[in-house]
């Protein structure tokens, strides 16, 4: 693939991803109370959720300062592995769409919104939002590219 395609397809990415988790964010808190939870299917429930910590609500205690820092330090980094043409570009993609699509919760409102809600009788998962689902899956995708390079 040649360079220009490649930048093109990462933007392109990048914009769909943060377009998409912002837009189903905005959604959730207009539609949604915080104090409901609307059920999709059995396993699927849709919540209006802040969370001001990590991942599954971790850390809360650091404040969103802390988290801000962390979330520049990761984005330069995966923009820097971008730039260098690392293998893995479209994980990497993933990750860094994930990382704005939180990143900017934290700066305009201090939190990160959460609404997807999976559950399977008394299992419960943390709600998480579109840009968790991109980091996860950019993450998982480099993991399984680098047990395959390996090989």
């Amino acid at each position: 693939m040649l360079l220009n395609e490649k930048k093109t397809l990462i933007l392109l990415i990048l914009v769909s991803v943060v377009l998409l988790d912002q837009s189903t964010k905005y959604l959730a808190e207009t539609f949604i109370n915080p104090t409901e939870s609307l059920k999709i299917l059995p396993v699927f429930h849709l919540v209006n959720v802040k969370n001001e910590g990590a991942a599954f609500g971790l850390f809360k205690n650091l404040g969103n300062e802390f988290f801000i820092v962390i979330s520049i330090i990761a984005i330069g980094l995966i923009v820097a592995l971008l730039i260098r043409g690392k293998d893995g570009f479209f994980s990497l993609s993933l990750i860094l769409s994930g990382a704005v699509g939180n990143f900017i919760d934290r700066l305009l409102y201090g939190y990160v919104r959460d609404f997807i809600d999976l559950s399977i009788g008394r299992y419960h998962w943390p709600a998480f939002n579109i840009a968790d689902s991109a980091l996860t899956i950019g993450l998982l995708l480099m993991m399984l590219g680098t047990l395959f390079k390996r090989r």
